[in-house]
């Protein structure tokens, strides 16, 4: 089963967290792509989703997951303690995604921002789908 990961690639939160995730997922489940990219575009078009959005979106079993569930659904395939943070889930979604928000809304101002997208290192370029 194939799980894409699209991300925000301008963002240096967000390419931390796709190194975070590469680390961690020794079982290789997740292929990733930018949101800016032709290959994330087209994912976000195939599956109805605003092709400005800007959110953490994980698609698996051909269903896109938006904001804190995407993230939550991302920890349950990691190594390690990081799969307890799965169990969050139970936490009603308007309160995390509300989370999430602030931290997505303030992403550039606390983490900075990148002028383009960072090229994945030779041992990851075939986990990235552009």
């Amino acid at each position: 089963m194939e799980r894409i990961v699209l991300f925000d690639g301008v963002c240096n939160l967000c390419n931390d967290s796709v190194q975070f995730i590469l680390k961690r997922d020794i079982n290789k489940s997740f292929k990733f792509a930018s949101l800016q990219g032709e290959t994330g575009q087209k994912l976000l078009n195939q599956y109805g989703l605003n092709p400005a959005m800007n959110s953490f979106v994980l698609i698996e079993n051909n269903k896109p997951y938006l904001k804190s569930t995407a993230a939550l659904r991302v920890c349950r395939k990691l190594r390690g303690t990081w799969r307890l943070f799965s169990l969050l889930i139970l936490i009603p979604k308007p309160f995390r995604d509300f989370v999430y928000g602030v931290i997505a809304n303030n992403r550039y101002k606390w983490f900075g921002k990148i002028e383009s997208c960072l090229l994945p290192s030779p041992e990851w370029k075939d986990r990235f789908l552009d």
